[in-house]
């Protein structure tokens, strides 16, 4: 078993609409209540960790942690394009607050999928106007933070839109040739139900003119373009020169998903042109960043016609993608050859019913960072996902990652599993 020395971050993670509640001026709220949602339910109140922070957060500490990324939610901090609400900022600066009192260090994510409402008519996560709306908001949080923060993640999974994009086309490739579906899911490290968005197209399109006035809001979870990919780039590089202008000492970067890509005979190229998709292409626009935030949950296995399903008798996760914790390590050192700053884990778990499966994923999983720590790369947080049962996005509350358990029907009682402490124990003296 791999112990990490006692400064090493080592924590969990959650993203602010999966388990705060209650997150009402989002374009994630709003898409969950529209009668041609894609979400298999609405988030509500979501874990209530908008008022239970203290309580998560000790959990967290009492387990012997020292870390904790959590979201700061856009649309709460920014209802209404322009105005800004000072309690709602208080509201985070609270948290960071409690986090520094309990000596656990806050690592903070300014956007984490979910944007507000009033972005989807200015043309999305599509328009270069966001650019310039995103600078500001993180200019406006940064400027009470500064002091407070050591890392900042500007934008997670930088790269969703494109996989996203991807996966459609795939799918729309399957159904155009009545080919079998397979297991299309296992290919997004996300909560995500493509078939239901693909379905009742048009409907959704009218009831998209009625809420947002336009046909197809451009989320950031939607499918992106390449020029909305660039335009995410700009985005985090904005709000990167807006942090360092208020305080240089920040260390900035963003997060991305990344596969471990594994090649059999014949799959070179494909595995090569999905390795510059996820990450490769991004290197001109976060090489001067002081970090990446890896968040890598399974492997993805290419062959001369592309990605394979995992095969009869392979070990799923409830997610729907292979169980498979050896991926880490592998992403870890492939990033490392070609990025140079420092590498935190932003994300990395398993979404399973045993909390058993959890504790054999993390004991493999940090073994292999530990390994990748003695070669002398940089990794300075490894941050578990999640630290609550939560809100898995399309998929709803059906899907557990959590290290605690969140009881719904007894008003979210905090139900702390087994792999809490196992990883609390991974930390040296």
């Amino acid at each position: 078993m791999g112990i990490f020395e006692d400064n090493f971050l080592l924590g969990a993670a959650t993203a602010a609409h999966q388990v705060e509640g209650n997150n009402i001026h989002s374009d994630c709220w709003v898409m969950e209540q529209m009668d041609c949602s894609s979400f298999a339910e609405p988030s509500l109140n979501a874990c209530d960790h908008y008022n239970r922070y203290e309580e998560d957060i000790r959990l967290l500490k009492d387990a012997g942690l020292n870390a904790y990324r959590f979201s700061v939610e856009w649309a709460r901090i920014e209802p209404v394009c322009g105005q800004f609400d000072v309690a709602e900022l208080d509201h985070y600066e609270a948290v960071v607050d409690f986090c520094i009192k309990s000596g656990i260090e806050p690592i903070i994510t300014l956007h984490h999928f979910s944007s507000p409402a009033w972005l989807m008519e200015k043309g999305g996560w599509e328009s270069e106007e966001v650019i310039e709306y995103f600078s500001r908001y993180c200019g406006y949080v940064i400027e009470r933070l500064k002091d407070k923060v050591h890392y900042i993640c500007t934008i997670n999974e930088a790269n969703m839109g494109i996989q996203i994009a991807e996966l459609s086309k795939k799918y729309m490739e399957q159904l155009m040739s009545q080919a079998a579906a397979g297991n299309t899911e296992g290919s997004l490290q996300l909560g995500f139900n493509l078939e239901d968005m693909l379905t009742n197209q048009k409907k959704a399109a009218e009831e998209n003119r009625k809420v947002f006035g336009v046909e197809n809001p451009q989320s950031f979870i939607s499918a992106r373009t390449a020029e909305g990919d660039e335009i995410i780039c700009k985005a985090h590089m904005a709000a990167k020169e807006m942090i360092k202008k208020i305080n240089p000492e920040i260390k900035v970067g963003l997060t991305l998903s990344l596969f471990d890509i594994q090649i059999l005979p014949g799959g070179e190229e494909k595995a090569n042109e999905k390795w510059q998709m996820d990450f490769g292409h991004y290197l001109p626009y976060i090489k001067e960043d002081d970090f990446i935030g890896v968040q890598n949950y399974t492997r993805c296995v290419m062959g001369s016609d592309g990605e394979q399903q995992p095969g009869e008798g392979v070990k799923l996760t409830d997610s729907g993608y292979e169980f498979y914790p050896f991926a880490l390590a592998n992403v870890i050192r492939k990033v490392a050859a070609s990025f140079k700053g420092e590498i935190l884990i932003t994300e990395n778990g398993v979404a399973t019913g045993d909390d058993r499966e959890r504790i054999t994923y993390i004991e493999e999983a940090t073994n292999g960072v530990v390994g990748c720590i003695k070669e002398g790369i940089p990794v300075k947080a490894y941050l578990y996902w999640s630290l609550l049962d939560n809100f898995e996005w399309q998929k709803g509350y059906g899907i557990r990652f959590g290290l605690v358990a969140v009881d719904r029907e007894n008003e979210g009682r905090r139900l702390p599993k087994p792999s809490l402490e196992f990883l609390g124990s991974l930390r040296g003296e």
